[in-house]
């Protein structure tokens, strides 16, 4: 475990560093969203979704520099959807990562400016870079659209915003969640693959293993926010039940919760298996998601 956790540390060093290349301070009239973006950007996390398209990139042959601006603008799209999340029309949050939330700090409307902001911000760093493959970057950027959207992330918070106060089935949940959070996770591993000249095979390898891990990962964030500790997760607990929202555990329970993070786990792992030895670090990261505590 000590090993993994030094080669996460290490890879989050090279993604903080290229997002400060990306988006450095500024000095100008305007100097306050710049401050309000880099707030939420740098204000700690797991870089999660950089990590897995550099790690199915390598996986399939490809590295660092062949993601590196999509890996950026993935963890833009990300930390901004986390900033509107927080707003007070949404989740009202006032802590994030242990942090007062953007808009505590800046203000409702800079807040908004802010995420905005950075979802431009992001298909600027993704588009005007020199690739050597465009045609590869053209198929990336349109999974990275198509993935944040309608019928992804924001499709998924809509039905999620409908489904609040009311019961709904499982079926249903998996379904929000699937767009929610799984979008820009599944997006995050096959624009790896298609930048790094993954076959067929590989792609859905990789895909099925986000799609997988995606699910799992959102199970562990129903668990915490119920048996969590408040302090390590940085934000308080208990909040899905204060705004009535749907969960696995509301669902399915506390204990068939556990068990499906178990199943969709091994489900992720078993998808690397055509990977061999490739797969080592991608799977041994997804015992440590499953298994986290914030």
């Amino acid at each position: 475990m000590s090993e993994l956790k030094a080669g996460l540390k290490h890879r989050i060093n090279m993604i903080n560093t290229a997002l400060e290349e990306y988006l450095p301070e500024k000095e100008n009239p305007q100097a306050v969203i710049y401050r309000a973006m880099r707030y939420s950007l740098f204000a700690g996390g797991k870089r999660l979704r950089p990590i897995l398209m550099l790690e199915a990139a390598v996986m399939c042959g490809g590295e660092w520099e062949d993601v590196k601006p999509f890996a950026c603008a993935m963890e833009m799209i990300h930390t901004y959807s986390l900033i509107h999340d927080d707003l007070p029309a949404m989740d009202n949050d006032a802590l994030r990562r242990g942090m007062p939330t953007n808009h505590i700090k800046f203000g409702e409307d800079i807040a908004i400016l802010a995420g905005d902001a950075l979802l431009n911000k992001a298909f600027e760093v993704a588009s005007s870079a020199n690739y050597a493959n465009p045609a590869r970057a053209i198929k990336a950027l349109s999974v990275l659209a198509e993935s944040s959207g309608t019928e992804g992330m924001i499709g998924g918070q809509v039905v999620d915003i409908a489904a609040e106060g009311r019961k709904i089935a499982l079926s249903d949940l998996q379904y929000i969640h699937l767009l929610k959070t799984g979008a820009i996770i599944r997006s995050a591993c096959v624009i790896g693959g298609i930048m790094a000249g993954a076959d067929k095979e590989q792609l859905e390898a990789v895909d099925m293993f986000a799609k997988n891990l995606g699910v799992a990962f959102q199970i562990r964030d129903d668990i915490l926010d119920v048996v969590g500790n408040e302090e390590v997760l940085g934000k308080p607990i208990g909040s899905d039940e204060v705004m009535e929202k749907n969960t696995y555990v509301t669902i399915s329970g506390l204990e068939r919760s556990e068990q499906l993070v178990k199943e969709y786990s091994e489900k992720a792992k078993d998808a690397l298996k055509i990977f061999g030895e490739k797969a080592q670090f991608l799977t041994e990261l997804t015992d440590y998601l499953v298994n986290r505590n914030n």
